[in-house]
């Protein structure tokens, strides 16, 4: 079912229209360097200028505001995420999560126009979805969408046949993210305000693990990653820590096995046997002093996000016996603070951060509209450079980022409803 209301206020931006062009130098706009008096230049003119090779180079990211859009629910919208099971075929596909709606679109790649494919509206008023996340149905070959949120139900939606196929129902709370392994598609990790993570088989409709308990979080989870080999589960939440979890643990991988060959109808089968693990393998709090909105692995090093206008770069365990940037934690393990990337007016929480499928461009939004982007494709990380997106008419807290999976395409969705698409241009 389409929104009329909103494709109501499918506008297309004009590449000059209220678009302002912020110097990361200087941090002026285009008009304010350009209102220099004479006086004013001569003197300029008497200061010795830097020499050209201790000036910071430009980023080679530029994006351009080409679209915004706004939903009929006209509320926060929490979630977006691009599909990255790419094909040659399929045009770029998101899905936006807010109010007791699930919105998937479709990019077209050769103009700024977005076009909404479906809508999927729960029966409930009172749910609101938080989050959503993009796999594929191994056997059939085409895109599944799972989301979740406040009533803690997560469904599985198929875009071709515009509605729900599966429900689980575990988590005695709401469900704040989703994220699927990128080594098996059927695998998918919730993270739940219960203060438990919960491991999933979509294929089988199994409950592999349950990670939490004696040593878990004492408090909301509000984040969660699974790394790029699925070996690894970080997590993070209201109690300020983070904790880790293997997945090639003997036990996780028998009942991943076990979820596989399980079969329901078979009643002389026992109930499925899920497994519960109470001991993380690494912990930490000692990285943020407040809730941790937003973690995702980085290769082998993890970025984090709390509201104090910061995400930082760091490893758990020590880098090497040299270096003189590890904390020992209170819990007795070793991390490695490596960088900080600093943002402004970011201080209210679930706010999330987003890496494209390249993890060469990382992006967050503020709560006053601004986009922070920076360029992780360099040698050094204290070397990623800066971009700063803003529009004029957007104002209001960008809740999550959404990048394609080629990097050309950010969408970003915000409290009032709206939907903004910037695409890249060349530098």
């Amino acid at each position: 079912m389409i929104n009329n209301s909103f494709n109501s206020s499918n506008t297309t931006l004009d590449s000059s229209d209220d678009i302002e062009s912020v110097n990361t130098e200087t941090g002026s706009t285009a008009d304010d360097t350009s209102r220099c008096t004479d006086s004013t230049a001569k003197q300029g003119s008497l200061r010795r200028k830097r020499p050209k090779k201790d000036r910071e180079p430009k980023s080679k990211l530029q994006f351009t505001c080409t679209n915004y859009l706004m939903e009929g629910h006209g509320q926060p919208i929490f979630g977006v995420q691009f599909n990255e099971i790419y094909r040659d075929e399929w045009p770029p596909l998101f899905a936006s999560v807010g109010s007791n709606q699930i919105s998937i679109y479709e990019c077209s790649r050769t103009s700024p126009e977005v076009t909404l494919l479906s809508t999927h509206v729960d029966t409930d008023s009172e749910e609101n979805f938080f989050t959503c996340a993009w796999s594929i149905d191994d056997e059939l070959g085409v895109p599944i969408l799972a989301a979740a949120g406040s009533r803690g139900i997560i469904r599985i939606l198929s875009p071709c046949t515009h509605r729900p196929v599966k429900n689980y129902i575990g988590h005695g709370m709401s469900v704040n993210e989703l994220r699927f392994s990128t080594k098996d598609s059927n695998i998918l990790l919730s993270i739940s305000k219960d203060h438990t993570l919960r491991l999933w088989n979509i294929k089988t409709d199994l409950c592999i693990a349950i990670f939490g308990g004696v040593e878990g979080h004492r408090d909301e989870l509000l984040s969660g990653d699974i790394d790029f080999d699925g070996q690894l589960l970080i997590s993070c939440g209201m109690d300020h820590s983070f904790k880790i979890w293997k997945l090639d643990n003997p036990y996780i991988v028998d009942a991943i096995e076990k979820s596989y060959k399980y079969d329901k109808k078979n009643k002389n089968d026992k109930p499925f046997k899920t497994y519960s693990q109470h001991f993380p393998d690494f912990s930490t709090r000692d990285i943020h002093n407040n809730y941790v909105d937003c973690v995702r692995w980085w290769g082998k090093f993890v970025l984090s996000k709390s509201c104090d206008n910061k995400i930082v770069c760091w490893k758990p365990n020590r880098l090497s016996t040299f270096d003189t940037r590890f904390i020992k934690t209170s819990d007795g393990h070793v991390t490695s603070v490596l960088h900080k990337f600093d943002f402004s007016a970011c201080e209210i929480w679930f706010m999330r951060f987003s890496l494209d499928y390249d993890q060469k461009i990382l992006a967050v939004g503020s709560q006053t509209g601004k986009i922070f982007v920076w360029d992780l494709d360099v040698e050094d990380i204290s070397d990623a450079r800066q971009l700063i997106l803003t529009h004029p008419k957007c104002n209001t807290p960008v809740r999550q980022l959404g990048i394609s999976r080629d990097g050309t395409i950010i969408i970003a969705v915000c409290d009032d409803g709206t939907l903004w698409r910037w695409d890249r241009t060349p530098a």
